[in-house]
């Protein structure tokens, strides 16, 4: 059976008449007759019994029809989906980024993407991003943005922005009293310290051990976040991402980008077992713009 045999003979039973099958299709009703004789012919069976001109389903045809409805559910869901797609929208984006890309890329990004789809539905989470990667794997999200590439067979990783590592100087201190760049054996003080098993604290502590800094750390945060916030507030100099230097308050602190310079990659993470949607696409496209405006200022 074509296609269209299947689309008349589920109008004819529905209809119970070939008029009534016509209305449902929108053609004429000599042209759902001859679909319908071309499909019995084709089976090499009859479908329907004629009797004073009307149509009565053969038991063959009940046993088919049970299938026919089925596919026709979901050739439906199909016309629904490709409707979707002329008017840019589908039935949610998933977006996961960590909590600094949460706070400062993501923002602008939504301001554009929910102009271009006004009827589209976002649903945004932060996580840190080894959870990121799981939700990726398990399909619990469709994209994400991290600051390190976490190398997974299964994920694909793009890179939307560059930037380099920036230091935080309270303007009280003897390092906020100049602007410009900061070199590494400055950062002989109180120090915020990162996690551990931080990628990008540990490329900072590599650098020190480069040239021969000592760095002392007596608080140490999980968030980029919370360290600004401790400058702010002069507890201690903080080494953070450019994401997270921009969000800065300027009336506290000085960003001072350091040097020799530690680069700092924005990755957009996917799984790579699909292309993204038309919106994701376009997402993507906020994401990158927003990142380069947030490194440029």
């Amino acid at each position: 059976m074509r296609l269209r045999h299947i689309e008349v003979f589920h109008a004819v039973m529905q209809a119970g008449t070939v008029s009534g099958a016509a209305l449902l299709l929108h053609i004429s009703q000599p042209a759902v007759t001859k679909v319908l004789q071309h499909c019995e012919a084709r089976l090499k069976i009859s479908l329907f019994e004629r009797v004073r001109g009307k149509l009565y389903p053969t038991p063959e045809a009940h046993r088919l029809f049970v299938e026919v409805d089925r596919m026709n559910k979901d050739l439906a869901a199909i016309r629904r989906m490709a409707a979707s797609f002329r008017r840019d929208e589908t039935e949610s984006l998933r977006v996961m980024a960590t909590p600094t890309l949460g706070l400062s890329v993501i923002p602008e990004a939504m301001q554009h993407w929910v102009k271009a789809f006004p009827k589209g539905n976002c649903v945004l989470s932060t996580n840190h991003t080894r959870e990121i990667v799981n939700a990726l794997l398990l399909g619990e999200t469709d994209l994400a943005l991290s600051l390190w590439d976490p190398r997974h067979p299964n994920i694909k990783v793009e890179s939307l922005a560059t930037g380099q590592m920036m230091a935080l100087c309270h303007r009280d201190s003897v390092e906020g009293q100049k602007s410009g760049p900061l070199h590494i054996s400055a950062l002989t003080g109180d120090l915020v310290g990162l996690p551990e098993d931080d990628p990008l604290g540990n490329r900072v502590l590599s650098a020190c051990d480069e040239h021969g800094v000592q760095v002392l750390t007596r608080i140490t945060v999980q968030t980029y976040g919370l360290a600004r916030s401790l400058a702010e507030a002069a507890v201690a100099m903080a080494v953070v991402d450019p994401f997270t230097a921009a969000g800065a308050d300027p009336s506290r602190v000085i960003a001072r980008p350091l040097t020799p310079a530690i680069p700092v990659q924005l990755f957009l993470l996917t799984p790579n077992v699909a292309p993204l949607s038309q919106p994701a696409r376009r997402m993507v496209k906020f994401l990158g713009e927003s990142a380069v405006a947030l490194l440029e200022s």
